[in-house]
């Protein structure tokens, strides 16, 4: 899916339309703090860790995009409901 890098849309900050840049998210690093990691690093790498499913096709053929729209004028950023898609492309 090809999607316009600049969109007027509304800004909830402004109270108003204004031109927003959009911004395709990737994925943060993981916090050493929760619990799946920490028991990941007491047990080692063993087994699935009762965290993955083993059925054949387990996994969904699309994955969900991230999209941040951030305000050209007040430079605020905001995030919205997303779709699915297979490939997002970010075009001028």
């Amino acid at each position: 899916m090809k999607y316009p890098k600049k969109v007027r849309t509304f800004c909830k900050y402004c109270n108003k339309h204004t031109i927003h840049e959009i911004e395709k998210v990737g994925k943060g690093k993981q916090s050493a703090l929760k619990w799946i990691n920490r028991q990941k690093k007491r047990r080692g790498k063993v087994g699935n860790l009762g965290k993955f499913s083993k059925v054949p096709g387990g996994d969904k053929p699309t994955k969900r995009v991230n999209i941040r729209w951030r305000c050209t004028e007040c430079g605020k950023a905001h995030h919205r409901p997303t779709w699915r898609v297979k490939r997002f492309e970010l075009v001028g």
